[in-house]
């Protein structure tokens, strides 16, 4: 009897089914499995999270826009005017959080690559994208780093900065499987000013903490805390009742990369000195 072989593909070459809503379950252990082989490939043991709004435009960028502004504002009736002066305002102080963002990396990288163990040799890690997440990147990039960036896929924005290494560079498409990875690795957090986004992340990984369903010391800093005390009232929070008073002691306030930079090199403790210490399963 003749054998012929099956007009179908084997199962893990038919992009149809691996693309289907009945293989969703292969895709997200790919999301589990391949970062975790590029990871385990660099020697990627522990990173320093850091977290910021897209739009900060990095200070060789700003007098552009400041300027092609201003020839906005000429033309512009006085409401329109009012408001593009506050927009340029806010681009002026986001992008000094840029700046700030890619020297608080560059101190971070320098120190931890020092480091004699590897396990303390911590990277710079952020979402991959423009902005403060650039700055990250750029400043671990420019102290001979290496650093990461978790991207995710979105319609209308999020491209992979220039400044990763392409083989440190992931793109996921579940929101959910990249904040695992945020948090997995995760030695300390740095939440910059940021927008939905950015809050999404710091809740998600301060809720973690605050349950412990994380263990590990992971200290946290909210940078900027003239944003922060404006953005999040936790003092209205507290006489609600729906957070108690010693949570706020979950994360610390930093207004400079000096500053942030001392805290964390205190704070950040040796792999072996936490008993019981776990990241999310």
């Amino acid at each position: 009897m003749q054998h012929t072989s099956s007009s179908q593909p084997k199962a893990y070459y038919n992009k149809e089914f691996l693309f289907s809503p009945d293989a969703r379950t292969i895709r997200i252990l790919a999301e589990y499995l391949e970062p975790q082989r590029r990871l385990r490939k660099h020697k990627i043991r522990g990173t320093i999270v850091m977290f910021g709004s897209a739009r900060a435009l990095p200070p060789e960028d700003l007098a552009v826009e400041v300027l092609r502004t201003r020839e906005q504002i000429e033309k512009a009736p006085p409401a329109e005017a009012q408001r593009l002066l506050r927009h340029i305002s806010s681009m002026e102080r986001m992008s000094a959080y840029y700046a700030e963002a890619a020297e608080l990396a560059r101190l971070l990288t320098l120190h931890f690559n020092g480091a004699s163990d590897g396990r303390e040799r911590h990277v710079i890690c952020s979402g991959g994208g423009p902005g403060i997440m650039e700055a990250a990147n750029r400043g671990a990039h420019e102290a001979g780093g290496k650093t990461v960036g978790f991207g995710i896929s979105l319609p209308h924005e999020q491209t992979i900065n220039r400044y990763i290494d392409p083989s440190l560079a992931f793109e996921f498409h579940y929101f959910f499987m990249r904040k695992y990875w945020f948090m997995y690795l995760a030695r300390a957090l740095i939440v910059f000013p940021g927008g939905f986004g950015t809050i999404d992340e710091f809740f998600e990984m301060l809720t973690l903490v605050q349950t412990r369903k994380v263990t590990k010391n992971l200290p946290i800093i909210l940078y900027g805390s003239r944003y922060w005390e404006e953005v999040i009232r936790w003092d209205v929070m507290q006489d609600w009742g729906v957070i108690s008073p010693e949570d706020v002691n979950l994360f610390k306030y930093c207004d400079t990369p000096e500053q942030a930079f001392e805290y964390l090199v205190k704070e950040i403790k040796p792999y072996g000195s936490e008993t019981g210490a776990t990241s999310p399963e």
